[in-house]
């Protein structure tokens, strides 16, 4: 009984996917159609079809590539990696070194923090209502510490966090299918993927968190008491210096519920002990980090977050379809106490609430916040300022080669999610799935940015790689069919 309820329950999640995938697949289609073909439409198609055909031409020789030798296999993966991590240089050197948006804030606020400067002026400022962002700002401070105040530095870990991504994406797929091929081509996508490297360039803290993240996901499926240990290490370093972590224990909570304590048709005690060791070293690493920030004096605040309504008062606006709008930010004054400017803040989400009832807006909301987040592209290029050294045509162009890298992973995303409602699995596909499906529910209602797809990216990876396998297998199997039968 408990394993039908277990397929059941399986079967839901993964269907639920393959829906997401698919509305955003839909949405995909509809952005180019309005915004790119209308313009130089031979041109976008034949970008994209190079691209299609390029990722097809090199899966393909990954496909047929043996794997059966260990030796082979480590130098294919380290070719692979050693390719991207040139690309990445050179997308580094192609770019300004200016430190924009958030970015720069954290950048240049990290020298006179070292100094004991103040990181905020009055109770409402930056890290004063974010004070989770501190976690990060000290990650800076260490760098700049340590290599001195060279933007390279934090730029060429960057790089080194994304190829730690791209082999734990690798390992992952092995864990979870058991199939080399099938990991080199997740890589593959993921590798050409512009809109998702992009950021490596500026002060970002979302590569280290996807490292640590996936770190947390990859030490889990070891299944190992010490393995847990470690896992509630990097989930609390992770969710310190990339404050994403109620949806990332989310998912872990359920699938220990699902697929750990519910385990071969009975019920497995043991589990509910390693996901304690888990959630037990996260809160004491995680409140120990924000204890030691509020003794330092750096933040008196600690890690907390003290305006998680701003959240919802940009992410309900119906007018800018949940995204930061100026105007909205212009109706405040920012120099208030938190407390008034919270008061101001919950009258606003009320009001945002009432429009979006009055206009029956709820599904139009979510549908452009969907697309937005996941169909068009991540943004990450325009964080850059490549416009600043480049021309306008070239700009151009490399931002639809970014978006492109996206289209194709949502294509075989969406081939993944169907295709993998069929085959053989382990259940540890589970415990990326639901984190990413958590992440997709919070960002219906907060504020959306392209870019914060950036952590999940590497999880759509494993599914495209999924879709990618299955299509180049087709057309192995077709065409040595037929050249069978031409013999």
């Amino acid at each position: 009984m408990i394993n039908k309820f277990q397929k059941i329950i399986s079967y839901i999640i993964l269907v639920c996917v393959a829906l997401f995938t698919s509305v955003v697949f839909i949405q995909m289609l509809i952005n180019l159609a309005r915004n790119y073909m209308p313009f130089e439409p031979g041109r976008y198609v034949l970008v994209l079809c190079l691209g299609l055909v390029f990722v097809l031409i090199a899966g393909f020789i990954l496909y047929k590539l043996k794997d059966d030798n260990k030796t082979m296999n480590l130098i294919i993966l380290l070719a692979l990696l050693a390719i991207f991590a040139v690309v990445a240089i050179l997308w580094i050197n192609f770019v300004p070194n200016t430190q924009l948006s958030d970015f720069g804030n954290f950048w240049n606020r990290a020298p006179d923090a070292l100094k004991g400067g103040k990181i905020y002026a009055f109770d409402n400022d930056y890290f004063a209502k974010w004070a989770y962002q501190t976690g990060f700002l000290v990650y800076v401070m260490t760098v700049v510490k340590i290599f001195g105040y060279h933007v390279a530095a934090i730029q060429y870990l960057n790089v080194v966090y994304q190829v730690l991504i791209l082999l734990l994406t690798y390992k992952l797929v092995i864990k979870i299918f058991d199939n080399i091929k099938m990991a080199r081509l997740s890589v593959l996508l993921l590798m050409i993927n512009l809109d998702w490297f992009a950021l490596n360039t500026q002060a970002d803290n979302q590569y280290i968190g996807s490292l640590l993240f996936l770190t947390t996901f990859y030490l889990i499926l070891k299944d190992k008491y010490w393995s847990y240990a470690l896992a509630g290490l990097a989930l609390a370093v992770g969710c310190i210096v990339r404050p994403i972590g109620p949806v990332i224990i989310a998912g872990i909570v359920v699938f220990a519920i699902f697929y750990m304590w519910l385990n071969n048709n009975k019920f497995n005690w043991n589990a509910i002990w390693k996901v304690l060791i888990v959630l037990a070293i996260y809160f004491v690493v995680f409140g120990g980090a924000g204890l030691l920030i509020k003794s330092s004096g750096l933040n008196q605040y600690g890690l907390s977050n003290r305006d998680s309504e701003w959240k919802f008062v940009t992410g309900l606006d119906y007018t800018s379809k949940g995204v930061y709008d100026q105007n909205m930010v212009n109706k405040f004054d920012l120099r208030e106490s938190r407390d008034k400017m919270s008061k101001k803040e919950h009258k606003v989400i009320h009001q945002n609430i009432k429009t979006i009832n009055e206009n029956h807006g709820w599904v139009n909301l979510f549908w452009h916040k969907l697309s937005l987040l996941w169909a068009e592209r991540s943004t990450g290029i325009d964080f850059t300022g490549v416009e600043v050294n480049h021309s306008a045509k070239t700009v151009d162009i490399v931002r639809y080669a970014g978006y492109v890298g996206s289209i194709l992973i949502i294509i075989f995303s969406w081939i993944g999610s169907l295709r993998i409602l069929k085959i053989d699995y382990n259940k540890g596909i589970f415990l990326l799935l639901l984190p990413l499906m958590a992440f997709v529910i919070v960002q219906l209602l907060i504020e959306v940015q392209g870019r914060y797809r950036i952590e999940f990216i590497p999880v759509l990876a494993v599914l495209a790689g999924t879709g990618l396998y299955t299509i180049i297998n087709w057309i192995s199997t077709k065409w040595s069919g037929r050249h069978g039968r031409s013999v």
